[in-house]
């Protein structure tokens, strides 16, 4: 019960903080998420709202990657296991989430796809000034993969198109 609480204060903190971020003229650029061990920045454009992960039917016949759908305020969205999806295009591996603190963040209504993709971790907001340095995606990286950062403790974050992954076949293909 505590962890549910202390989950709705952060959503509850970075929605004032995104609101006052639009209001005061855009610093921050990025909601930072954990997905599969990895940190990975959302460009704040390209993203929606940010819900817990509850009440998921189950799709029979999809990729392992798709968790199912969700009915969030009444509209009906496909949730990906973003972490299980990376793994997939990249041939890596999954590590597996703590099952306490999974979030859905829905993509920005612009991108007209409605789907919502489940992280392991919410991190907060980043601007350009917390990273020391950055660079091109490897090459080989999937499509979707913006540039890589190294903040200040010298952590790495990969950014993640969501306007490139929300259009990519393979991301609209969920049958098996």
């Amino acid at each position: 019960m505590a962890n549910r609480e202390a989950l709705r204060e952060l959503q509850t903190r970075l929605a004032s903080r995104l609101q006052a971020a639009r209001l005061e003229g855009m610093t921050v650029a990025w909601l930072a998420v954990r997905a599969g061990g990895k940190n990975l920045l959302f460009p704040l454009a390209q993203s929606g709202e940010i819900f817990p992960l509850a009440s998921l039917q189950a799709v029979p016949y999809s990729r392992d990657w798709f968790r199912g759908v969700l009915n969030i305020r009444g509209g009906l969205y496909g949730v990906v296991d973003l972490a299980a999806y990376i793994a997939s295009e990249t041939g890596s591996a999954r590590a597996e989430p703590a099952a306490q603190d999974l979030s859905v963040i829905t993509l920005n209504v612009a991108l007209e796809v409605n789907c919502a993709l489940q992280v392991d971790g919410l991190l907060g907001l980043r601007g350009a000034d917390a990273f020391a340095s950055s660079s091109p995606a490897d090459i080989g990286a999937p499509a979707f993969f913006g540039n890589q950062f190294v903040d200040t403790a010298g952590e790495r974050w990969q950014e993640i198109d969501l306007r490139i992954l929300s259009q990519s076949p393979q991301f609209l293909s969920i049958s098996v």
